[in-house]
């Protein structure tokens, strides 16, 4: 028998602190990622640990209650692989960006996803969108030009891939709120784990490097370890509290980056980074509000 979804309950206390955590644990993943990148480790080794790890969590935590086909099904299957993918692209470019670009920079451009959410509930779900929302639209992508500066010195042809991981994370929460209730937690996990692990599979081992110290190797298996378990509160946060709810929590993922980014990087944000970062804010928070009101 498939594994069956969970009933969405009236928790938000709970919703919150899981997002509050699962943010901790996504900034940990970039800056491990971060870290094993400038050691020389590719991009494709580290996504393939980063869903291989997620994997075998993801059979075991189905497995347990018995090891059969049945217990691997959905009935949404194409939807369900649709979601992997845009995450598993969103991580590979997220991974390769982090070679090039501080994680400020990173995380502030990928924080105008909740702005592009509601660009893409207007033009795919044909929702209705008032003069603030439109406003808050254009702030957004403002901030976004603020932190790239595109015709500055400052200009990296990497800053690109945050932005396609913006939207590919913006149709990932989209699809995570369609399924909630519906599709069990542990088989989506499961389906993410075993798409990335095949796609990236044989470049990995193309690619592959060997760690050359316990360290690499304990934050090459916190990938896996981490991303299951930040996706696992993640999409379950969604079952206990609304997509309205949860939004303003997920900017603490920026304030973890910005303070492991100092500590162990030394990068400090300089002035339009941090401007920029704040105009994305504010357009997020203000798309929020109006959306409480509707």
């Amino acid at each position: 028998m498939a594994v069956a979804a969970q009933a969405i309950e009236d928790r938000p206390q709970l919703g919150i602190l899981m997002m509050l955590v699962a943010w901790y644990f996504f900034a940990i993943i970039d800056v491990s990622a971060k870290w094993l990148a400038l050691a020389g480790f590719p991009a494709f080794q580290l996504v393939f640990m980063r869903y291989a790890g997620h994997l075998v969590i993801s059979v075991g935590m189905i497995a347990k209650d018995g090891m059969t086909l049945d217990r691997f099904r959905t009935d949404h299957i194409w939807l369900v692989l649709s979601r992997a993918l845009l995450l598993i692209s969103a991580t590979l470019g997220n991974f390769y960006a982090l070679s090039y670009l501080p994680l400020t920079i990173i995380s502030a451009i990928m924080f105008s996803s909740p702005i592009i959410v509601c660009f893409l509930s207007m033009t795919i779900l044909k929702e209705k969108i008032g003069p603030w929302r439109w406003g808050a639209i254009v702030l957004g992508f403002a901030g976004v030009l603020i932190v790239i500066r595109p015709f500055g010195e400052t200009f990296h042809p990497a800053m690109i891939l945050p932005l396609y991981n913006a939207t590919a994370l913006a149709l990932y929460s989209l699809m995570t709120r369609k399924l909630a209730g519906i599709v069990a937690t542990e088989t989506q996990q499961l389906y993410l784990g075993a798409l990335g692990t095949m796609l990236t599979l044989p470049f990995a081992l193309w690619f592959w490097i060997p760690p050359q110290s316990l360290l690499d190797t304990v934050l090459l298996i916190g990938l896996g370890v981490l991303g299951w378990g930040g996706h696992q509160l993640l999409t379950n946060a969604h079952r206990f509290a609304p997509a309205n709810t949860l939004m303003p929590y997920t900017y603490s993922f920026m304030i973890y980056i910005a303070a492991f980014s100092w500590l162990i990087f030394g990068d400090v944000p300089d002035f339009w980074v941090v401007v920029g970062a704040l105009v994305i804010v504010a357009s997020g928070l203000i798309i929020w509000k109006r959306e409480q009101r509707t």
